[in-house]
Protein backbone atom coordinates (compact mmCIF):
# COMPACT_ATOMS: atom_id res chain seq x y z
CA UNK A 1 0.00 0.00 0.00
CA UNK A 2 1.05 3.67 -0.73
CA UNK A 3 2.33 5.61 2.10
CA UNK A 4 -0.89 7.97 1.24
CA UNK A 5 -3.33 5.59 0.77
CA UNK A 6 -1.99 4.32 4.11
CA UNK A 7 -2.35 7.68 5.98
CA UNK A 8 -5.75 8.02 3.97
CA UNK A 9 -7.12 4.64 5.83
CA UNK A 10 -5.82 5.54 9.48
CA UNK A 11 -7.77 9.09 9.14
CA UNK A 12 -10.30 7.23 7.80
CA UNK A 13 -10.04 4.87 10.93
CA UNK A 14 -10.34 7.57 13.20
CA UNK A 15 -13.46 8.80 11.52
CA UNK A 16 -14.57 5.08 11.26
CA UNK A 17 -14.18 4.65 15.26
CA UNK A 18 -15.31 7.78 16.46
CA UNK A 19 -11.88 8.86 17.31
CA UNK A 20 -12.81 11.65 14.82
CA UNK A 21 -16.92 12.53 14.48
CA UNK A 22 -18.32 15.09 11.92
CA UNK A 23 -17.31 18.68 13.21
CA UNK A 24 -14.06 17.61 14.94
CA UNK A 25 -10.68 19.77 14.55
CA UNK A 26 -7.94 17.22 13.31
CA UNK A 27 -4.94 17.66 16.20
CA UNK A 28 -1.67 19.10 15.08
CA UNK A 29 -0.37 18.24 11.73
CA UNK A 30 3.07 17.25 13.89
CA UNK A 31 0.84 15.65 16.76
CA UNK A 32 -1.21 13.78 14.72
CA UNK A 33 1.86 12.53 12.25
CA UNK A 34 3.23 11.32 15.31
CA UNK A 35 0.35 9.56 16.61
CA UNK A 36 -0.23 7.93 13.53
CA UNK A 37 3.24 6.80 12.44
CA UNK A 38 3.08 9.14 9.84
CA UNK A 39 5.86 11.48 7.80
CA UNK A 40 3.83 14.82 7.95
CA UNK A 41 4.05 14.82 3.95
CA UNK A 42 2.49 12.08 3.74
CA UNK A 43 -0.33 13.39 5.84
CA UNK A 44 -0.50 16.41 3.85
CA UNK A 45 -1.48 14.55 0.71
CA UNK A 46 -3.94 12.60 2.83
CA UNK A 47 -5.67 15.62 4.12
CA UNK A 48 -5.33 16.96 0.51
CA UNK A 49 -7.63 13.76 -1.06
CA UNK A 50 -9.56 13.79 1.75
CA UNK A 51 -10.43 17.65 1.55
CA UNK A 52 -11.23 16.84 -1.98
CA UNK A 53 -14.12 13.94 -1.58
CA UNK A 54 -15.33 16.41 1.37
CA UNK A 55 -14.28 14.30 3.80
CA UNK A 56 -11.85 16.91 5.79
CA UNK A 57 -12.80 20.66 5.11
CA UNK A 58 -9.15 22.39 5.35
CA UNK A 59 -9.45 26.42 6.41
CA UNK A 60 -6.59 28.21 6.28
CA UNK A 61 -5.42 29.64 9.55
CA UNK A 62 -7.68 28.21 11.30
CA UNK A 63 -7.04 24.30 11.23
CA UNK A 64 -8.39 20.84 9.26
CA UNK A 65 -11.98 20.02 10.27
CA UNK A 66 -14.20 17.08 9.66
CA UNK A 67 -16.75 17.82 7.82
CA UNK A 68 -20.71 16.79 8.64
CA UNK A 69 -20.38 13.62 6.39
CA UNK A 70 -23.84 14.03 5.00
CA UNK A 71 -25.01 12.13 2.43
CA UNK A 72 -26.11 15.17 -0.29
CA UNK A 73 -22.08 16.35 0.93
CA UNK A 74 -20.26 13.29 0.38
CA UNK A 75 -22.18 12.66 -3.06
CA UNK A 76 -20.33 15.57 -4.36
CA UNK A 77 -17.53 13.86 -5.88
CA UNK A 78 -19.78 11.48 -7.55
CA UNK A 79 -21.69 14.26 -8.91
CA UNK A 80 -18.84 15.69 -10.89
CA UNK A 81 -17.98 12.61 -12.38
CA UNK A 82 -21.27 11.67 -13.89
CA UNK A 83 -20.80 15.59 -15.82
CA UNK A 84 -18.12 13.99 -17.69
CA UNK A 85 -20.31 11.33 -19.15
CA UNK A 86 -22.61 13.07 -21.59
CA UNK A 87 -22.64 10.10 -24.41
CA UNK A 88 -24.29 6.60 -24.96
CA UNK A 89 -23.51 5.68 -21.01
CA UNK A 90 -26.41 8.16 -20.40
CA UNK A 91 -28.10 4.81 -21.20
CA UNK A 92 -26.45 2.96 -18.21
CA UNK A 93 -27.39 6.22 -15.92
CA UNK A 94 -31.11 5.35 -16.47
CA UNK A 95 -30.69 2.06 -16.13
CA UNK A 96 -29.29 2.67 -12.66
CA UNK A 97 -32.37 4.88 -12.07
CA UNK A 98 -34.91 2.51 -13.20
CA UNK A 99 -33.45 0.33 -10.84
CA UNK A 100 -33.46 2.90 -7.42
CA UNK A 101 -36.21 5.37 -8.35
CA UNK A 102 -39.29 2.86 -7.89
CA UNK A 103 -37.30 1.64 -4.36
CA UNK A 104 -37.46 5.11 -3.66
CA UNK A 105 -41.20 5.78 -4.55
CA UNK A 106 -42.94 3.10 -2.90
CA UNK A 107 -41.01 4.18 -0.15
CA UNK A 108 -42.52 7.05 -0.69
CA UNK A 109 -45.97 5.33 -0.68
CA UNK A 110 -45.85 5.19 3.04
CA UNK A 111 -44.25 8.12 4.29
CA UNK A 112 -45.45 11.06 1.82
CA UNK A 113 -48.03 13.22 3.59
CA UNK A 114 -51.24 14.31 2.02
CA UNK A 115 -50.05 17.94 1.75
CA UNK A 116 -46.91 17.28 -0.79
CA UNK A 117 -49.32 15.24 -2.78
CA UNK A 118 -51.32 18.20 -2.93
CA UNK A 119 -48.54 20.50 -3.97
CA UNK A 120 -47.15 18.52 -6.52
CA UNK A 121 -50.24 17.64 -8.33
CA UNK A 122 -50.94 21.62 -8.39
CA UNK A 123 -47.87 21.86 -9.69
CA UNK A 124 -48.74 19.75 -12.81
CA UNK A 125 -51.91 21.52 -12.92
CA UNK A 126 -50.58 24.53 -13.33
CA UNK A 127 -48.45 23.20 -15.98
CA UNK A 128 -51.12 23.03 -18.56
CA UNK A 129 -52.08 20.21 -21.19
CA UNK A 130 -49.28 21.58 -23.04
CA UNK A 131 -46.16 23.29 -21.05
CA UNK A 132 -43.17 24.91 -22.51
CA UNK A 133 -40.61 21.97 -22.70
CA UNK A 134 -38.04 23.63 -20.56
CA UNK A 135 -40.80 24.25 -17.74
CA UNK A 136 -41.75 20.58 -18.21
CA UNK A 137 -38.38 19.45 -17.37
CA UNK A 138 -37.82 22.06 -14.43
CA UNK A 139 -41.10 20.54 -12.91
CA UNK A 140 -40.26 16.94 -13.93
CA UNK A 141 -36.49 17.41 -12.07
CA UNK A 142 -38.53 18.72 -9.27
CA UNK A 143 -41.47 15.76 -8.58
CA UNK A 144 -38.95 13.42 -9.00
CA UNK A 145 -36.96 15.61 -6.32
CA UNK A 146 -39.42 15.49 -3.73
CA UNK A 147 -40.54 12.49 -4.08
CA UNK A 148 -37.46 10.64 -3.31
CA UNK A 149 -36.76 12.58 -0.34
CA UNK A 150 -40.22 11.83 0.53
CA UNK A 151 -38.76 8.28 0.84
CA UNK A 152 -37.44 9.25 3.71
CA UNK A 153 -33.69 7.90 2.79
CA UNK A 154 -31.26 11.08 2.61
CA UNK A 155 -28.89 8.42 0.84
CA UNK A 156 -31.01 7.22 -1.59
CA UNK A 157 -32.23 10.62 -2.30
CA UNK A 158 -28.93 11.60 -2.95
CA UNK A 159 -28.11 9.02 -5.07
CA UNK A 160 -30.81 10.08 -7.46
CA UNK A 161 -30.31 13.58 -7.66
CA UNK A 162 -26.60 13.00 -8.91
CA UNK A 163 -28.24 11.21 -11.60
CA UNK A 164 -30.78 13.51 -12.82
CA UNK A 165 -27.94 15.82 -14.61
CA UNK A 166 -27.30 13.53 -17.75
CA UNK A 167 -30.78 12.13 -17.88
CA UNK A 168 -32.24 15.74 -17.62
CA UNK A 169 -30.65 16.38 -20.67
CA UNK A 170 -32.37 12.91 -21.81
CA UNK A 171 -35.52 14.15 -21.31
CA UNK A 172 -35.28 17.56 -23.09
CA UNK A 173 -34.31 16.12 -26.18
CA UNK A 174 -37.20 13.68 -26.02
CA UNK A 175 -39.45 16.09 -24.97
CA UNK A 176 -38.34 18.09 -28.12
CA UNK A 177 -38.69 15.38 -30.62
CA UNK A 178 -41.35 12.83 -29.73
CA UNK A 179 -44.49 13.54 -30.35
CA UNK A 180 -46.88 13.15 -27.28
CA UNK A 181 -44.03 12.95 -24.95
CA UNK A 182 -45.35 15.79 -22.61
CA UNK A 183 -48.79 14.37 -22.55
CA UNK A 184 -47.32 10.99 -21.64
CA UNK A 185 -44.76 12.48 -19.34
CA UNK A 186 -47.73 13.93 -17.52
CA UNK A 187 -50.21 11.33 -17.50
CA UNK A 188 -47.41 9.31 -15.96
CA UNK A 189 -47.17 11.77 -13.19
CA UNK A 190 -50.20 11.97 -12.26
CA UNK A 191 -50.52 7.84 -12.32
CA UNK A 192 -47.45 7.83 -9.80
CA UNK A 193 -49.12 10.71 -7.25
CA UNK A 194 -52.62 8.74 -7.56
CA UNK A 195 -50.96 5.97 -6.04
CA UNK A 196 -49.23 7.77 -3.51
CA UNK A 197 -52.25 9.00 -2.53
CA UNK A 198 -53.40 6.06 -2.48
CA UNK A 199 -50.40 4.63 0.32
CA UNK A 200 -50.26 1.61 -2.94
CA UNK A 201 -46.48 1.20 -2.51
CA UNK A 202 -46.34 -1.57 -4.99
CA UNK A 203 -48.23 0.15 -7.84
CA UNK A 204 -46.39 3.12 -7.42
CA UNK A 205 -43.26 1.07 -7.78
CA UNK A 206 -44.94 -0.09 -11.36
CA UNK A 207 -45.94 3.25 -12.55
CA UNK A 208 -42.28 4.58 -11.62
CA UNK A 209 -40.51 1.60 -13.48
CA UNK A 210 -43.00 2.24 -16.33
CA UNK A 211 -42.10 5.89 -16.62
CA UNK A 212 -38.53 5.61 -16.04
CA UNK A 213 -38.55 3.08 -19.13
CA UNK A 214 -40.42 4.97 -21.37
CA UNK A 215 -37.24 7.57 -21.36
CA UNK A 216 -35.04 4.45 -21.82
CA UNK A 217 -36.28 2.75 -24.16
CA UNK A 218 -36.87 6.00 -26.39
CA UNK A 219 -33.51 6.89 -25.97
CA UNK A 220 -31.62 3.50 -26.80
CA UNK A 221 -34.04 3.77 -30.11
CA UNK A 222 -32.64 7.00 -31.01
CA UNK A 223 -28.84 7.00 -30.32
Amino acid sequence: MAVTDEAIEKIKGMIVTGALRPGDRLPKEADLAADLGLSRNSLREAVKALSLINILDVRQGDGTYVTSLEPPLLLEALSFIVDFHQDNTVLEFLAVRRILEPAAVAMAATHIEEQEVAVLRAQLDELGANPDIDKLVASDLEFHRRIAAASGNSVLCSLLDTLSAPTARARVWRGLTQEGAAARTLSEHRAILDALQARDPEVARSWATVHIASVEQWLASVL
